[in-house]
């Protein structure tokens, strides 16, 4: 479930909204609070922020800014206000999107689901591929791919490469990639990992993939 923070002076409206989007399955807060909305957006700890533009003390231009120093959550401006500056206001402050009221209930859910798609389903497909240096690991079906050409690896090989892709511009110590790959055997010979890094550098020049893994003498390796 999906928090959402409301930042709307008007009790009614505020309600309203907090109703139809519980409706859609979201947990929505309405604010109280308008001297001290940052503990208000700190306890919510909400996915997406609606932001009314003409609230007490100071306006939403002002609490977006603040939002956007600890956070980048999404910001959505719903305002009766409809000039073309207080558009690009809204956006320059750090804001993502901009509805105007009266709204439609519709197109209010429709943008939300929208932005959520972007901002939180789409980025969780995205973190399943690791890229480093136009070479691409797929951590779901654990092959490498450079170009047109698809590398089949073997566990320890997928494990290295996670490994070290995973610390791009970071040496890895062999001792650390000796244990993510044989946790659970206290007596491999540390010229296996030798074996295993030569194997797997040639499996890479074979598609092009030359100089990728470099060896720092002394201390591990490294993608830089």
């Amino acid at each position: 479930m999906y928090n959402l923070l409301i930042i709307e002076d008007d009790k009614d409206l505020a309600d309203a909204m907090r109703k139809l989007l519980s409706k859609w399955g979201y947990h929505a807060v309405v604010c109280e609070d308008f001297e001290h909305i940052m503990k208000s957006f700190e306890a919510a700890e909400p996915h997406i922020v609606l932001m009314d533009i003409n609230i007490p003390a100071f306006d939403g231009f002002y609490w977006c800014k603040k939002i956007r120093e600890v956070s980048s959550v999404p910001i959505v401006f719903v305002s009766s206000r409809e000039s073309s500056m207080d558009i690009v206001m809204a956006m320059n402050n750090g804001g993502d999107d901009y509805i105007q009221k009266p709204f439609d209930s519709h197109v209010l859910v429709a943008k939300l689901q929208a932005i959520i798609r972007r901002t939180y389903e789409y980025r969780t497909v995205e973190t399943q591929l690791i890229e480093c240096n136009q070479v691409i690991l797929n951590l779901n079906d654990t092959k490498l791919y450079y170009g047109e050409a698809c590398l089949d690896l073997t566990k320890n090989e997928f494990r290295t490469l996670k490994t070290l892709m995973e610390n791009k511009g970071k040496v890895v110590s062999r001792e650390s990639l000796m244990k993510q790959l044989w946790n659970d055997d206290l007596y491999v010979n540390e010229n296996t990992l030798t074996v295993n890094m030569n194997r797997l550098r040639k499996k890479l020049e074979d598609i092009g993939v030359g100089d990728f893994i470099h060896t720092k003498k002394g201390m591990g390796y490294i993608i830089p």
